[in-house]
């Protein structure tokens, strides 16, 4: 049965990979815009497989459903406030970003104050993306490999540490390969492709977990579900969950806003949008995607948590006896899933990883070769000349992202504090982007202020007493929101005591079709209105009242 799990995960790649080489091999892909952008040409099934699968990864599939296995419901957050963002996105942030013709954000930002505030965002971008975020991405999806398939008796290696590095390596070859070679254009299609394949995959995940927790039968699974999942079901988080009520109005939003709204790794996306009208509707249906994200990524874990109470789903224990919750989601796979499927789910997770990989890879080639090689290097180079720096300067990031992947193998708290590390940038660079698209006369010095007085703030709450005695106090989502506002409004007391010295004024830059989808709103109401229903559904507002969470994690150990 294993050799028809490997069979089935390499069918399923191919045809992956088959089928993003004859959709695209005609397309251009030479020039700026062709490589970077797409051609300016994405329309809205694409930008929305493309946005998914670049938020997916095998982080989220392993981590959520873990979370949910702790903590139940309420953890759906990270999904289901994702929605409003990418309301956000649609409505404000999309039709500015086209209107201006740009490629990045940093250069959005030269364009609104100077080159030193697009400098300090795009070294802020590139910096997170090399040394932190690829290399998680290739750990994280190396490990729920292993996880999923029994990759050591086809490798033929015994070594964890080798078998990482095997699998850091391919990925990463096949990753670059679609990023490097093929631009966006490959990355935007095979995340479509493997998008279907993710969603078939994540529904499949649940259906068999639905039948095991029903003893065969899914809906008297179900019914199991719904009458014996008790406080897991809660959709309110305590204040020490990690997705805790209050905390949706404050840096749950932001994390979201800056995610959706301003990463380069994912708008870009969006910036290869045909026209206006099609760019929101591939980020409106992404939405409708997103809360249909608990379906796959938070339910199968409070399955396997109550699977687990009951004696039927084994999973490793810690040095405390507590289950190791990151565990729970590939036990649940291993268990429920038969053999042929194992191998097309491991190929799903695969085409995630990839999808995330290349995605970034991407907007990396793009940050180098536009806002420094072009802007700083060589400003007369051709379009032929910056596409292959950009090609060349990934490629030097992918080794850089091979070599540090597997040494997070033992990071242990490190892993976390490489995700703080992350979390000092967003806010003031958000801060500055939503003062850039609605102020007129806020100084570039007002901006470059904040972008670096607001990641010295961030680090002294994360880091140094007693700002992180006083973060601890308000809680940490209540402090970046602190910070924001902080930023926000000092840039705008800045601009009226001491302005621009004139109004700063959009330019249309006609790169395409700026009409509208006229359905945008009522869509986005829909969307919100789904929201609040989805909450209504699930919400015990007592857990408030307790201040902690429902059931402590000590309660799912066997």
């Amino acid at each position: 049965m294993f050799w028809v799990s490997i069979i089935s995960f390499v069918l399923f790649t191919a045809m992956v990979a088959l089928g993003t080489y004859l959709i695209c091999r005609k397309r251009e892909s030479s020039s700026q815009d062709g490589f970077f952008l797409a051609g300016r040409s994405l329309t809205f099934p694409v930008i929305a497989g493309s946005l998914l699968l670049t938020n997916l990864s095998t982080e989220q599939m392993v981590g959520l459903n873990g979370s949910a296995f702790k903590e139940g419901m309420a953890v759906m957050a990270w999904e289901v406030v994702a929605v409003i963002a990418l309301v956000l996105m649609a409505l404000f942030f999309l039709p500015k970003f086209l209107k201006a013709g740009i490629t990045t954000v940093p250069e959005f930002l030269r364009m609104r104050f100077n080159e030193i505030t697009a400098s300090i965002c795009n070294v802020v971008f590139l910096l997170s993306y090399a040394v932190i975020l690829l290399p998680i991405i290739l750990y994280t999806g190396a490990r729920g490999m292993l996880d999923i398939l029994d990759l050591g008796q086809l490798i033929g290696v015994s070594s964890e540490v080798a078998q990482l590095y095997i699998i850091v390596i391919t990925v990463a070859l096949i990753g670059g390969a679609y990023a490097l070679f093929g631009g966006l254009n490959s990355c935007a299609v095979s995340d479509t492709l493997n998008g279907i394949g993710l969603f078939i995959g994540g529904f499949i995940i649940s259906f068999y977990a639905f039948a095991a927790l029903g003893d065969g039968e899914f809906a008297k699974g179900v019914q199991t579900f719904l009458t014996e999942g008790g406080d897991r079901l809660n959709s309110i988080g305590a204040d020490n969950s990690e997705a805790p009520f209050f905390g949706l109005f404050t840096g749950i939003l932001l994390i979201h806003t800056f995610y959706w709204c301003t990463n380069q790794q994912i708008i870009q996306r969006t910036l290869g949008s045909k026209s206006l009208a099609e760019g929101q509707k591939g980020v409106l249906l992404t939405g409708a995607f997103k809360l249909l994200g608990p379906l796959y990524l938070v339910i199968p874990g409070i399955i396997a948590a109550m699977l687990f109470m009951k004696g039927s789903l084994s999973i490793p224990l810690n040095a405390d006896g507590m289950a190791v919750s990151d565990k729970s989601y590939g036990a649940l796979v291993s268990l429920v899933l038969p053999a042929p499927l194992k191998g097309f789910f491991a190929a799903v997770l695969l085409g995630a990883i990839l999808s995330s990989y290349n995605s970034v890879l991407n907007s990396t080639c793009t940050l180098f070769s536009l806002d420094i090689y072009k802007r700083w290097i060589a400003p007369a180079a051709n379009d032929r000349k910056v596409v292959r720096m950009g090609q060349l300067f990934g490629a030097v990031i992918a080794v850089i992202s091979i070599i540090i992947a597997p040494m997070l193998m033992n990071a242990g708290s490190i892993f976390g504090y490489l995700q703080s590390m992350n979390g000092l940038t967003f806010i003031p660079l958000l801060a500055v982007v939503v003062a850039a698209l609605t102020t007129r006369m806020v100084p570039a010095k007002a901006a470059n202020t904040v972008l670096i007085v607001g990641i010295i703030l961030n680090a002294l709450g994360y880091f140094v007493k007693p700002f992180s005695t006083f973060a601890a106090y308000v809680g940490q989502f209540h402090f970046v929101a602190i910070v924001f506002v902080l930023m926000l409004l000092s840039m705008v007391i800045w601009g009226k005591i001491s302005p621009r010295e004139t109004p700063y004024e959009e330019v249309d830059a006609k790169v395409i079709n700026l009409t509208p989808w006229k359905y945008a709103k009522v869509s986005a109401i829909g969307l919100l209105v789904i929201i609040a229903l989805i909450y209504a559904s699930f919400a015990d507002f007592s857990v408030l009242k307790k201040g902690k969470v429902p059931y402590p994690v000590k309660t799912v150990q066997k």
